[in-house]
């Protein structure tokens, strides 16, 4: 039977994520509920899983089994605005694809409303991926040990969050697409994806990551990419990166806020590599150690006429003012 009534404290902590769609809510720590009691915990095969997620109806919470998931996952069908689904574990839970190589550990494939919380990810080639989705939180989750990007959010997914998660050793096989957390896509890749129109993943919300060992940017974000915040992130770039920014927004009118950045290269970098992108970000209240012989904030080439602002509150760990590319603005 079907975990269909959620109890009265996980549904008010659901109608607090779920938000209006359309706009961007004030960024501020984010979580999805733990797994509540009485949630139908999923028999210990990647099979059972599948079936259950498949089956999946709005309202309806789904607990991982304390054990490891061989294979991977698909998530497409939806909760509603009103009762999304849960899918949640605890730090033994596992889903693991079994090969870097290839695949994806967990697709979200064209759905929403889904609270997917508390357990880990690894073994694929990119360890989750969404791709046309709407109102998904990924909360508390560890993404380790993958062949390319950590989580990539894509094909004009909105309105969704990545909160309180710890991403790390991503690009152990192809370095370049190493990335940490990823929004949108490369205009070279968008007759791929979003039949040659901008990629318009747009107002997602980045709260609270912990991203390390990455082999590319700890947070990449694309041109295409509209209206989102990544704020109160702990960031580190390594030598060993084949990237030269912890951070490089590519986007339109992000705001990158109260991070915590630590890179062998460039702090936050902003570009433009495609026209009308790369403009109006807002980088303000973070801590960066970059480079000695690197910027802190960089707003490089043609992005310097496009509208960002760089705040003057931005500082080193010991308080002094960082090295930009633009003066900041008060």
């Amino acid at each position: 039977m079907r975990a269909r009534h959620i109890p009265l404290a996980l549904a008010a902590t659901l109608l607090v994520l779920t938000g209006a769609a359309g706009c961007v809510p004030p960024a501020a720590p984010v979580s999805a509920p733990s797994c509540p009691t009485g949630a139908r915990v999923v028999g210990s095969s990647i099979e059972d899983l599948q079936r259950a997620v498949d089956a999946a109806a709005p309202g309806d919470v789904l607990r991982l089994a304390d054990t490891t998931y061989a294979g991977r996952l698909v998530v497409s069908a939806s909760g509603s605005d009103a009762a999304p689904i849960v899918l949640c574990g605890s730090a033994q839970a596992r889903i693991d694809g079994g090969d870097a190589t290839t695949g994806y550990a967990l697709h979200v494939d064209g759905a929403a409303h889904w609270r997917i919380a508390g357990f880990a990810i690894t073994g694929a080639s990119k360890g989750i991926v969404a791709d046309a989705a709407s109102d998904i939180v990924f909360d508390r989750l560890v993404v380790e040990d993958i062949g390319e990007e950590g989580i990539h959010l894509r094909s004009g997914t909105t309105d969704s969050t990545v909160s309180n998660s710890s991403v790390r050793r991503t690009g152990i096989v192809t370095a370049e697409y190493g990335e940490g957390i990823y929004v949108g896509s490369a205009e070279s890749n968008w007759c791929r994806y979003t039949g040659c129109e901008p990629d318009r993943s747009d107002r997602n919300r980045l709260v609270g990551n912990t991203v390390s060992d990455t082999t590319a940017e700890a947070i990449d974000i694309k041109e295409g990419s509209s209206g989102g915040v990544a704020e109160a992130n702990t960031l580190t770039l390594s030598d060993v990166a084949v990237v030269d920014s912890a951070v490089d927004v590519k986007g339109n009118d992000w705001r990158i806020a109260g991070n915590r950045v630590t890179s062998a290269g460039i702090g936050i970098e902003v570009q433009q590599v495609a026209d009308g992108w790369g403009g109006r970000a807002v980088i303000e209240g973070n801590t960066i150690d970059a480079a000695i012989d690197a910027y802190a904030i960089d707003v490089a080439g043609a992005a310097r006429t496009q509208g960002s602002v760089i705040r003057c509150d931005n500082r080193t760990a010991s308080g002094a003012e960082v090295r930009a590319s633009l003066a900041c603005t008060p």
